[in-house]
């Protein structure tokens, strides 16, 4: 089977499910989304181990999950505390590394354990802010999901079948992605764009709010999908785990969608207060 009609299957079967577990919120959309995030967290622990790090899968998850209480029940206003105690929790794993088991690797591991908790936990967390603001939550929600996926839709049919036979192919960046070119960006940013404000206007959400969401999204997070490359390209994996399959981990899943949502939500609240 191509890789196309494998991206077809994923589209026209997960793509609905997700989007009606965005609509119907609570327990449908958190709790399948929370068990996603916790493997995407144990692939984070297990490529950076691959690295010769000793990222602690059972300390990285269940600090990551306690960010997702808190982003679902944002009136509570624990991120602070929570960022604290995930900090100090990690530095106290470092330094136990160093000091009781004598391994030089504890100050990469500390590092490493950091970024799993600020990428997966602090931006994860914002699946479950975006989806419990105030005002038309599973709408926007689901307007940033989609238009990550139509983007990189987008960016994959462009690249491959259009501009590869016009303009030509000129690599986006080939050491960490070969496949991934300027034309597909571009044709990326351009649809994702004008697809978002098309579904923003039968979500009846504005218009102006979305052309600069779609914008943001299309734009910034193809770069979160490079930045897992980076990892994976460095600990020597193609996917980041197998949970789906042929089509790679859940880390891979999501290393776009993390950055479409915080980016939504802070747009949203900003346009919520001006």
């Amino acid at each position: 089977m191509s890789k196309f009609a494998q991206r077809a299957i994923i589209t026209v079967t997960l793509g609905p499910l997700a989007l009606y577990f965005i609509y119907l919120g609570g327990l449908f959309y958190a709790v399948p989304l929370a068990i996603v995030l916790a493997f995407a967290a144990v692939e984070f622990a297990q490529m950076t181990r691959n690295l010769g790090w000793q990222t602690s899968a059972w300390i990285l998850v269940p600090l990551v999950l306690g960010f997702f209480v808190v982003g679902w029940w944002r009136e509570w206003n624990l991120f602070g505390p929570v960022i604290l105690v995930a900090l100090l929790v990690v530095m106290a794993h470092a330094l136990w590394l160093y000091e009781i088991k004598k391994d030089g690797s504890a100050p990469a591991t500390w590092m490493a354990m950091m970024g799993g908790i600020m990428l997966i936990g602090w931006l994860g967390s914002h699946f479950f802010s975006l989806r419990s603001i105030d005002i038309m939550a599973w709408q926007w929600t689901m307007l940033a999901m989609a238009s990550t996926w139509i983007a990189d839709s987008a960016a994959y049919l462009v690249g491959k079948f259009l501009a590869g036979n016009i303009l030509g192919k000129h690599h986006l960046s080939p050491r960490l992605s070969p496949n991934k070119t300027i034309e597909g960006y571009a044709g990326g940013v351009i649809m994702g764009t004008a697809l978002t404000v098309l579904l923003a206007m039968l979500l009846q959400l504005p218009l102006i709010q979305a052309l600069i969401l779609g914008l943001l999204i299309t734009i910034i997070s193809p770069l979160g999908d490079l930045g897992i490359s980076l990892l994976k390209r460095e600990a020597g994996v193609k996917d980041s785990g197998t949970i789906f399959g042929g089509h790679g981990g859940a880390l891979d899943r999501v290393d776009s969608l993390i950055w479409s949502v915080t980016i939504a939500y802070y747009l949203v609240a900003f346009f919520q207060v001006i």
